[in-house]
């Protein structure tokens, strides 16, 4: 294609454009940068684009697909992994959808296990005691991860780096995919058993029918008392009011949180200035043993390298042959 490509950004943070605009230092592309998150009422912008690139937050149901179909708009290129906020199915034989199936799988592992230490031996809370020069370790007592064992729910990269990450700790592995991988040198076994047998579940998998609200008061129930939840995957695998019936009577011990099933309209943004109104989240938060980040574990500079150049690619791939390796299909 001989004219720069149009892309409509949607949702975009500083850390974004200064990545995209690296990535776009040959001028292959014309991006517009939107502060807005795309749904029904933002739609309209797009007008004009030949691509909307978009994040997990935005909407992109069966009504916005219809209207950037009508706008002409052909490509819906995702900037993440996951595409459960994308309706693919209406997308089909209307306009492409395409994701960064990889960007490093390091930096969610590694957020996954800064999370689990942070929690187990306190960090957070001793960071704000000596701020203020209190140097007591009452309250303070973790325990090792060396002998415990650590259920990993999804085997794909992002699992498989956090699986050889706990090794290296001395923990025990078992593992829980429904499609295993053949090459595995861990031991797999079934949810059931990961519930049982774990005394940390760490969540690496995508959010799908099956897998919503796969952690409810029903399997809360079956797990170890004091089991340590991480997850970094997508909130809605855990159903937020069973998370805090659990952690209120004390059966869960910890809970490790990078996503939140109703982030939308609060991650990544500052709400110190705004009444709270998630009281689940407020609540979730103002509890001694959780640990909430917002979305983050995927900000390294090497991921947003990574992001930004594979979407890129997805784009003009996608855009000038009509087909891209990457393309997400139903």
């Amino acid at each position: 294609m001989s004219e720069k490509i149009k892309v409509a950004f949607f949702d975009a943070k500083d850390y974004d454009m200064a990545s995209f605009d690296e990535a776009n230092s040959d001028g292959r592309f014309k991006i517009k940068y939107f502060e807005t998150k795309l749904d029904e009422d933002t739609v309209k912008l797009a007008k004009g684009y030949d691509a909307v690139c978009v994040f997990v937050n935005d909407t992109v149901d069966a009504k916005v697909v219809n209207a950037l179909y009508k706008k002409d708009v052909r490509l819906i290129a995702l900037r993440c992994a996951g595409f459960n906020n994308v309706d693919a199915e209406a997308a089909k034989d209307k306009i492409g959808v395409v994701r960064v199936p990889a960007y490093s799988p390091y930096a969610v592992a590694e957020h996954a296990m800064s999370l689990l230490l942070t929690s187990v031996r306190r960090i957070h809370k001793a960071y704000i005691r000596t701020k203020d020069f209190n140097f007591s370790l009452n309250g303070l007592m973790g325990f090792d991860l060396h002998g415990k064992t650590v259920g990993v729910v999804g085997t794909g990269k992002i699992g498989r780096v956090f699986i050889d990450i706990c090794r290296g700790f001395g923990m025990n592995v078992i593992a829980y995919d429904k499609f295993p991988a053949k090459d595995a040198d861990f031991e797999y076994v079934e949810l059931k058993e990961i519930w049982k047998r774990s005394d940390i579940i760490s969540f690496h998998c995508p959010l799908t029918e099956e897998t919503y609200h796969m952690v409810d008061a029903k399997s809360i129930k079956s797990m170890k008392k004091g089991v340590v939840l991480v997850n970094t995957s997508r909130g809605a695998l855990i159903d937020a009011e069973a998370l805090l019936d659990g952690i209120r009577k004390r059966h869960i011990g910890a809970a490790c949180l990078d996503v939140y099933e109703e982030e939308a309209d609060v991650f990544f943004e500052d709400r110190s200035g705004h009444i709270f109104e998630d009281d689940t989240l407020a609540r979730l938060i103002s509890m001694p043993n959780v640990i909430v980040t917002s979305h983050q574990a995927f900000l390294t500079k090497e991921a947003l390298t990574n992001i930004a150049h594979t979407t890129l690619n997805n784009i003009s791939e996608y855009l000038e042959t009509g087909k891209c390796a990457n393309e997400v299909t139903v």
